[in-house]
């Protein structure tokens, strides 16, 4: 088994994918399942897989290939589900309730204990059971309640004055929808990024390409 900080982070970003095709067999009641199979379903070689899941041990019997269950439960460990990271999310508009009320909503190994807003009109609103704070609240609250994590749904503009508050009161990780690189500015705090705008002009790009070979 490799130590954690040898392995790759393009593996690391395929747990996910497992675990989520995982509990898709386990759901539809398939208990047994081969490298080969599973591949097959996910677009990958089997010796990808095999690679993948040897980096964490391995998890397969050899004549048999993986048992469902077994290997959904090992991934969520691996990928912490379990656990319950505090974390705030700032900014309550549509972006950050259409985030809390998908992703808080079942088991990703976060906790969301408070939310965040400096629009008066927001403030006092319910979501998912939490209260949307006034970001005047949002200092106060990291001394009293240590959040470790931050999802980040407002304007760029507002992030750097957000995010020195943030790492200041000891945020460690952030989960971040604006374009604002915050690991320019805080190098080691953790950032997961979600550019939407990004993705679309991808799916543009590849759209187009796609029309005009079609049309060659």
């Amino acid at each position: 088994m490799s130590g954690k900080e040898d392995i790759s982070i393009s593996v690391i970003k395929r747990l996910p994918r497992y675990y989520r095709f995982l509990q898709s067999l386990k759901e539809n009641g398939i208990v047994r399942i081969s490298s080969k199979e599973l591949a097959a379903r996910m677009g990958l070689t089997a010796s990808q897989i095999r690679h993948d899941f040897n980096c964490f041990g391995g998890f397969g019997q050899q004549g048999y290939g993986y048992n469902v269950p077994e290997l959904h439960s090992k991934i969520g460990e691996i990928l912490c589900v379990n656990t319950e990271i505090k974390t705030i999310l700032i900014g309550a508009g549509n972006l950050g309730k259409a985030v809390t009320n998908k992703i808080f909503s079942k088991k990703s190994g976060f906790k969301l204990i408070g939310i965040f807003d400096k629009n008066e009109a927001l403030c006092g609103n319910m979501i998912k059971g939490i209260p949307v704070r006034n970001i005047n609240y949002l200092e106060n609250f990291c001394i009293d309640n240590s959040p470790i994590c931050a999802v980040t749904c407002i304007p760029s503009t507002d992030m750097r004055e957000i995010t020195d508050l943030l790492v200041k009161v000891g945020i460690k990780s952030f989960w971040n929808f604006s374009t604002y690189d915050i690991a320019m500015e805080h190098p080691d705090v953790l950032v997961e990024n979600v550019h939407l705008t990004d993705s679309l002009l991808t799916l543009g790009y590849l759209t187009n390409t796609s029309l005009n070979e079609s049309e060659d």
